[in-house]
């Protein structure tokens, strides 16, 4: 009976070992790259490329700056009250 239950933990870590070590030596495989092959740009694409890089530039330099405060309830309150008469209260 105890060897019978030895060989079943055994098999099992055994099992659990394999798994885990095939998992993970995936990950090294050389040879294997999600990443695709980057390869160079022609003249045309750098040429395109770059007129859509000044015309993103040319359109944020247009946009004016956004300096108002995102609070919705900014109208609303009553203007806050010094330090010094929140403390004394």
């Amino acid at each position: 009976m105890r060897r019978r239950e030895f060989t079943g933990i055994l098999l099992g870590a055994s099992a659990t070992i394999a798994a885990l070590t095939g998992t993970a030596s995936a990950q090294f495989m050389p040879g294997m790259s999600l990443v695709p092959d980057k390869r160079p740009l022609t003249p045309e694409e750098k040429e395109k490329r770059k007129a859509v890089d000044d015309a993103y530039r040319s359109a944020i330099s247009k946009l004016p700056d956004k300096k108002k405060s995102a609070d919705p309830w900014e109208n609303v309150r009553s203007a806050p009250t010094s330090p010094a008469k929140q403390r004394s209260q």
